[in-house]
């Protein structure tokens, strides 16, 4: 039989993008971005003009005050909104920049994949 010769026809699957701080810091924004009401607060919030009231939320996803806080605290958590006290209202917006991590490693990766 003759003997055969291995091809270098694929890049290499693991190349170290990320840094453990890095991946930690990811692992954070995709776990508050793992559930649809949470999706659904950014996408409201990224087309608002000004902070919204946690009050303004509740119907526009149908959930109770409770809920909603839950899943604003998440978010604030994790660094994709900020918190403003206005009497015993909260209100949240997108700080600038908070999206802008996660929007360069989806360009990277996508980049990358190109580049291959």
């Amino acid at each position: 039989m003759p003997e055969t010769r291995l091809i270098d026809c694929c890049s290499p699957l693991v190349r170290p993008t990320l840094t453990q701080a890095e991946a930690i810091e990811l692992e954070r924004l995709f776990k508050a971005l793992a559930d649809r009401h949470r999706v659904r607060i950014l996408n409201l919030l990224a087309d608002a003009e000004d902070a919204v009231c946690v009050c303004a939320l509740m119907p526009v996803l149908g959930l109770a005050q409770p809920t909603v806080s839950y899943h604003l605290k998440l978010l604030v958590e994790a660094g994709l909104l900020q918190r403003e006290s206005r009497g015993r209202f909260s209100f949240y917006r997108i700080p600038p920049g908070a999206l802008d991590r996660l929007g360069a490693v989806m360009s990277a990766s996508v980049r990358e994949a190109q580049a291959a």
